[in-house]
């Protein structure tokens, strides 16, 4: 049976907290909703929802103030260091411009090239692409037009990507090209922490690699990027053996990668002009910084703050996005049942890529079931306090995901609901 709007239960309001961004460097658990912050914030969301009329769940809601005191923080620890935007963690064009229109922010990050011809087309410049394509149109699409190639940088680490570039799109004017360098880390000849990315490791392939492009017709050296996932995407908060590990190795691998980065620049200097030089990602954006050979540093994980980031020692963003999942049904006393809640991340299957259970806090997972396709048992203690036409709030473990689930993000200051912003998907497009 449908629950009109008005008689949605909800759970009691807490007092408002400040959403100042913290200053870096603190710590602060985040198993759960933090009492006076989240936990005020979402009991609010419905009644601002439903002032603007929109009762129907899922639904998707953006918190400004929290996505600002994010973007503000994100900008105080690159100090002075422009950001490159990360469009896959964002996905939602609305989002996006708000972001570029600070002052941290320099061009996007594109995740594919129809993506990037998307966005030139809406009049984003200074695009990197920041993966190879093999998309022979989008290759045609580039070529045949100017403002396109002026905005949009492909990126390769191999010449097979060239010989497919030229036999895609035959006699094409010159394209603007960027070179990955591997950032894994190798503190032996059989171990690599880090991404599987380019085959380009050591500075003198890259260097090899730069005046194979330079002496290529069709192609423009103009920038270098090489991303150290492993000191960028992975947690380091805990007291335990396992924390400290993470925490040397990215000391070691952070101090390793300094100098194989700037030995690098330097080799593809002696041979073409570059204008920039990429590197690094939300979680390790002041290391990456601080690297002299550096001139920008990809982020943008850290605009929304998901779950994965919630285990960071030098860090803490606002957990600025959330879902809202109606119950729908009590299979028993302690048990609530929410219809959905599927929505895993990607990588590695392990507990850490299933939604956060935001709030009402004392949730959790049925073992056996996790998180459903079409619903997820919940239980707990807050669980026998919730009936059907409640909601459930979650936070997805990676930014930009959410947005390939729902159609747009409602977007709430203050308590009221000041824009409905379409994501990718809500605009008809689905990139990856």
């Amino acid at each position: 049976m449908h629950v009109p709007a008005e008689t949605r239960r909800r759970p009691p309001a807490l007092p408002v907290a400040s959403l100042h961004p913290r200053p870096s460097g603190s710590t602060v658990p985040r198993t759960t909703a933090l009492p006076g912050e989240d936990a005020a914030r979402l009991a609010g969301y419905e009644d601002a929802l439903h002032a603007a009329g929109l009762d129907s769940r899922p639904v998707a809601v953006l918190d400004a103030a929290a996505l600002e005191a994010n973007v503000a923080d994100l900008g105080t620890r690159a100090a002075g260091v422009p950001l490159r935007l990360a469009s896959k963690s964002v996905r939602v064009r609305g989002v996006l411009d708000r972001v570029l229109a600070t002052e941290f922010f320099e061009g996007l990050l594109a995740f594919t090239l129809p993506e990037a011809l998307w966005l030139a087309s809406h009049g984003n410049g200074n695009l990197v692409i920041g993966y190879p394509t093999a998309d022979a149109a989008g290759l045609r699409e580039l070529a045949a037009s100017d403002p396109a190639r002026a905005a949009i940088t492909l990126m390769v680490d191999s010449t097979e990507q060239l010989d497919f570039i030229d036999t895609a799109a035959p006699g094409h004017p010159e394209l603007r090209v960027a070179l990955e360098l591997d950032a894994s880390y190798r503190p032996t000849r059989s171990l690599q922490i880090g991404a599987a990315r380019s085959p380009v490791h050591r500075p003198d392939q890259l260097a090899a690699l730069a005046t194979a492009v330079v002496r290529r017709p069709g192609f423009k050296v103009v920038g270098l990027m090489a991303y150290e996932g492993q000191v960028a995407g992975v947690g380091n908060a805990g007291s335990g053996p396992r924390a400290a590990a993470v925490r040397a190795m990215q000391a070691a691998s952070s101090k390793e990668l300094a100098q194989r980065r700037a030995e690098a620049v330097a080799a593809v200097r002696l041979v073409a002009e570059l204008e920039f030089v990429n590197g690094g990602g939300t979680g390790s954006i002041e290391s990456t910084a601080a690297e002299p050979a550096i001139t920008e540093v990809a982020a943008g994980s850290g605009v929304f703050g998901p779950g994965l980031f919630d285990h960071y020692t030098h860090f803490s963003p606002h957990h600025a996005l959330h879902f809202g999942l109606d119950v729908v049904r009590r299979p028993s006393p302690e048990t609530a049942t929410v219809l959905g809640g599927g929505w895993v991340a990607s990588g590695p299957p392990a507990a850490d890529r299933l939604p956060t259970i935001a709030w009402p806090r004392g949730l959790k997972y049925r073992p056996t079931e996790a998180a459903g396709e079409v619903q997820t048992p919940l239980v707990g203690d807050a669980a026998r306090r919730l009936h059907p036409g409640d909601v459930v709030w979650f936070r997805h473990a990676k930014a930009g995901e959410l947005c390939e689930r729902v159609n747009e993000l409602a977007v709430i200051r203050d308590g009221s609901v000041e824009d409905v912003l379409p994501t990718y998907r809500g605009e008809g497009k689905a990139f990856l």
